[in-house]
């Protein structure tokens, strides 16, 4: 282990070329999956529910983790230790349930009611003739996404500027332009695979630095007994949290249901009786990721003991500092590839949904409502949305970074509480009505909003959002009238 101040990452042309690869394969795809994405918007926004199951296991699952689990969780196990498990146990469980009950029932819905956007299901599903629920789902879903996509963008300005020692606003332009690319191109098609490819080179990331870096500290034996000596046993502690802790890490968990470019993995699978071997490819992914990067945090602390150690005393600096270490320039390069691809591609799902609900549910369903509009407008429309809002994203994550980075915080949790308690009742409980509906969509991004302001040091705020989001709809349903072809909807979600 090296004593002293962290020497900063100095990339080699091996580096370069790897990433560069990876980048000319990415932006291919997107070439090459631009003539499917044309022929409507079903396919430029679901892929024509033409996925296959490894396509959505991966994609579901590469799609949710962004740059918190190879920056923010590796971070979070090095300050930690073993205690920092259980924010990754909450959502592994829960995303194993979904694939299992939740999203075959959705998928199914979906395609009978040629639903292609969440706005859409929940139109469909309580009959929402004046649309003011499709108005109200739109907005929120505008308030937390475009904040999400600018907070990815920057994210990955951040990792290309801090290692191949270019400008942050170079950077910021560079990671937009490849996403933009390969999106505007390839629609859903082009992000599903993209994000397959993406979900392997992570798992092989976060498997091949911490298994290095225990052969270089002298094998798994050795590393285990410096475990148990590193803060006399208090690291390797699964308990070492406070009760509000623990339910805060399980508590991310609950965000998975709710968000739309997750959700939109379950519409799109082409045969929805194969959840099941979704649900094990997806849930055995996740397992590799989470126990990767928790892996990297309990190596990396046994390199650098003190924080000051790593570049800007910064814990999130550890995977690229521990790869560049002890990897060959070219494996450092799919590190750095792995980062980029935890960002993008949670990113490029963003970018979808954000375009989905301007085309589909305000232009299609509401202003052009009752008119014949062609399917290559729409697609045209859509490549000109999503290049509007990454603009605007750019803009944002240019002139008020340190905001965007607050708002992402709580968009994984306003999201999920809005639309999670109310899609899971939608799913499995006949009696939820539109202004249940309504009344819980709101008080779950309105709770979000005001705990993380006033209380979020009590506890992460989608658990209390959660909560309440899901009683208040049961107790305005209860309250309310019950939607009159309840039978016959939940009729089209059985199997």
């Amino acid at each position: 282990m090296d004593e002293g101040i962290a020497i900063q990452i100095d990339p080699t042309p091996g580096t370069i070329i790897s990433f560069i690869a990876y980048l000319v394969i990415i932006i291919a795809i997107g070439v090459l999956s631009s003539r499917f994405s044309s022929k409507g918007i079903t396919h430029y926004f679901i892929g024509g529910r033409q996925m296959n199951r490894l396509v959505v296991a991966m994609s579901s699952v590469v799609s949710a983790r962004s740059a918190w689990l190879l920056l923010g969780f590796t971070g979070m196990a090095y300050t930690m230790g073993l205690s920092a498990l259980w924010a990754a146990v909450g959502y592994i469980f829960v995303e194993f349930l979904l694939f299992f009950y939740y999203a075959g029932r959705i998928r199914r819905f979906t395609e009978k009611f040629d639903c292609i956007t969440l706005p859409d299901f929940y139109t469909a599903r309580f009959e929402d003739k004046k649309g003011r629920l499709r108005v109200i789902i739109v907005f929120i879903i505008a308030l937390f996404m475009i904040s999400y996509v600018s907070a990815q963008l920057v994210a990955g300005a951040k990792a290309f500027s801090a290692c191949y020692n270019i400008t942050e606003t170079s950077s910021l332009f560079l990671t937009a332009a490849v996403v933009l690319i390969y999106v505007i191109l390839g629609g859903f098609l082009a992000v599903s695979l993209i994000d397959t490819i993406q979900a392997f080179v992570i798992m092989a990331a976060l498997i091949i630095v911490p298994v290095v870096g225990i052969i270089d500290i002298g094998g798994f034996g050795q590393f285990i007994t410096l475990l148990r000596e590193f803060e006399s046993g208090e690291f390797v502690n699964p308990t070492a949290l406070s009760i509000g802790a623990m339910i805060g890490f399980l508590g991310i968990g609950l965000g998975p249901p709710g968000n739309p470019h997750v959700i939109s993995r379950y519409m799109s699978i082409k045969n929805p009786r194969a959840f099941k071997s979704v649900a094990l490819m997806g849930t055995l992914a996740n397992i590799i990721m989470a126990g990767g990067a928790l892996f990297v945090g309990l190596v990396g602390r046994l390199y650098y003991p003190e924080l000051i150690m790593l570049p800007a005393g910064d814990s999130e600096n550890l995977y690229p500092m521990l790869a560049w270490e002890h990897l060959t320039p070219v494996m450092f390069g799919l590190v750095i590839a792995s980062i980029f691809a935890a960002i993008v591609s949670t990113a490029d799902s963003q970018m979808l949904v954000g375009a989905s609900a301007v085309v589909r549910d305000v232009y299609e369903k509401m202003i052009m409502k009752g008119k014949e509009v062609s399917q290559s407008k729409l697609v045209f429309m859509s490549r000109t949305v999503v290049f509007l809002l990454v603009v605007l994203a750019i803009i944002m994550g240019w002139l008020a970074g340190e905001l965007v980075f607050w708002l992402v915080l709580f968009a994984w949790a306003g999201l999920g509480a809005s639309f999670g308690p109310t899609t899971i009742l939608a799913l499995y409980w006949k009696r939820t009505t539109h202004a249940g509906v309504i009344a819980g969509v709101i008080t779950g991004a309105v709770t979000v909003i005001i705990w993380n302001l006033f209380l979020s040091d009590l506890i992460y705020e989608l658990v209390p959002a959660f909560a309440l989001s899901f009683l208040v709809t049961i107790i305005v349903s209860l309250r309310t009238s019950p939607p009159d072809k309840r039978d016959e909807m939940f009729r089209a979600m059985d199997k």
